[in-house]
């Protein structure tokens, strides 16, 4: 297994975008923005473009404008912890953008931090960094790899190691930071004990719906307190969720939230695990086309009142593109799926698994394949 990746997806999409306007990278901690926008300015850390907000030397040369002379390209990381960092960008942007290029990156969704007021409408592209999938790693998308991320996960420190128990320390480590650090820093909460719990019980509720009154009893707090609870591992990218797809022929559910995690390696069942691992590779798909090519595009599943469903359903400007159910090996097809495919006009219906077995239904629009034959078939990065 290869130590490093040459680069990253998204690299030559913002280089294209920074000629334009600022550029705002975000994504879970240790996903490689720092390591991407280094690459971009040629160096390393000690970069004097490179201005981290954590570091008090580097806020005071933000603070005071004062940035290496000669250099096209500044790169602020973790500047939406200083509470006017939006404001502070417009002007910046606003007096320089002829002569200078800005990439902001940061662990948390800066699309949501919006201190001070949305001063940067049309200022700016957004992009979301995912973990590493078999696509980006692999061009010829074999099972192997895909073997080792389900094993390892995504995210580049313990995937290149290959190392169990590096991967535990990694995990505790990167637990420490996102549930101390950042909690401290971007949303000043005191329950730390009870946040890192909640993140505790995702891992087993992985596929299923979620019940904010289960959890707010387990933890004994208010229905309001597990919810922004939970809107706050969010938008820390620990989790993500997503909602039912709605359709009045087949009864659909319209509530129920299902959650994963951006770091699928920490769920136990195996079966659970792939199926996050699929959820994490759509989402970088849909995302990956909202940000290069402007579609809007949601990840949703679907499911009934007579609990029949289907794990995943990709929507693009409001039509359904396809629809993904997960095994991590082949049996029969369920009857769900014949079940929807003949009441939704969905085009496609897709059986994905970890074994060998690739065939079409001979009379339904159902295809079983390997996990790696999707990804590569639709060009997933």
């Amino acid at each position: 297994m290869n130590k490093t990746i040459e680069k990253r997806y998204l690299e030559s999409f913002i280089k294209k975008d920074l000629k334009n306007k600022m550029v705002f990278l975000s994504g879970p901690r240790q996903v490689g923005k720092t390591t991407l926008a280094l690459r971009l300015l040629h160096g390393d850390e000690a970069h004097p473009a490179y201005l981290n907000w954590d570091s008090m030397d580097d806020q005071d040369k933000i603070l005071n404008q004062e940035f290496p002379p000669n250099q096209k390209l500044i790169v602020f990381d973790e500047i939406h912890k200083y509470s006017r960092w939006r404001n502070y960008l417009k002007g910046l942007y606003d007096k320089t953008k002829s002569k200078r290029e800005y990439l902001v990156t940061g662990s948390a969704r800066l699309d949501l931090y919006k201190k001070g007021g949305d001063a940067l409408t049309g200022r700016y592209h957004s992009y979301q960094l995912h973990p590493l999938s078999v696509g980006e790693l692999d061009p010829n998308f074999n099972i192997n790899t895909v073997e080792s991320l389900l094993k390892f996960g995504g995210f580049p420190e313990p995937f290149f190691m290959q190392s169990e128990t590096e991967l535990r320390r990694w995990q505790m480590e990167r637990k420490q930071q996102v549930l101390r650090d950042d909690l401290r820093d971007l949303e000043r909460v005191e329950e730390v004990v009870l946040i890192s719990q909640l993140a505790d019980r995702i891992p087993e509720l992985v596929g299923s719906p979620l019940s904010i009154n289960a959890l707010r009893e387990d933890l004994q707090v208010a229905h309001g307190t597990a919810s922004n609870w939970l809107n706050i591992l969010e938008r820390l990218y620990v989790i993500f969720r997503i909602a039912p797809f709605g359709y009045s022929k087949i009864r659909a559910v319209k509530k129920e939230m299902k959650a994963y995690l951006w770091d699928w390696s920490l769920i136990a069942d195996v079966g659970s695990r792939f199926k996050n691992m699929v959820a994490c590779q759509l989402l970088k798909y849909c995302h990956f086309v909202e940000n290069t090519e402007g579609y809007p595009m949601e990840l949703r599943y679907i499911r009934d009142t007579d609990k029949r469903e289907i794990d995943f359903v990709v929507i693009k400007s409001g039509k359904p593109l396809f629809a993904v159910e997960c095994k991590t090996s082949f049996k029969d097809i369920p009857q769900s799926m014949f079940y929807f495919s003949e009441r939704l006009k969905i085009p496609s219906f897709y059986l994905v698994h970890l074994g060998k077995k690739d065939f079409e239904h001979a009379t339904r629009k159902v295809r079983v394949l390997p996990f790696n034959t999707l990804a590569k078939e639709l060009s997933l990065p």
